[in-house]
């Protein structure tokens, strides 16, 4: 693998914005064409990573700090095992934030014809009993 091959393209990243609104924090959210990636740490770095086509739908907060300093919390929710939510927290412009990976998730779905139907059952449901009453 060559050196060009390991850049990836960020569309949006920043970090989370602790007091006053200020990026002093080691948590890092990056944006790509087809995931969400969350980098924790200095010395012992932790990544997460969210595949823009399991994001199911959102939700944007933001308490009576994060609006006087301009910040706020998107939330994600995903059809996946392992982060059912991924909280985007205190970062710059989330209305922004929210919008874009909106329209990347529409996009991503769109190009590989990935409908909400696709990943039914797809978080923990193996064999499809939605009521789990377990009689035959």
């Amino acid at each position: 693998m060559s050196k060009k091959d390991k850049h990836i393209d960020y569309i949006w990243s920043d970090k989370k914005r602790t007091i006053f609104g200020l990026p002093i924090s080691f948590t890092r959210y990056y944006l790509t064409e087809n995931r969400i990636i969350t980098r924790t740490g200095i010395l012992s770095v932790h990544e997460d990573e969210v595949e823009l086509y399991r994001i199911v739908d959102k939700s944007l907060s933001r308490s009576i700090w994060q609006r006087i300093f301009g910040c706020g919390t998107v939330v994600l929710f995903c059809k996946d095992a392992d982060t059912p939510e991924k909280h985007i927290v205190s970062v710059k412009c989330p209305r922004e934030v929210s919008d874009l990976i909106g329209s990347y998730v529409s996009q991503y779905r769109d190009r590989y014809s990935i409908r909400g139907r696709d990943m039914i059952g797809s978080a923990g449901e193996a064999d499809g009993d939605c009521d789990h009453d377990d009689h035959v």
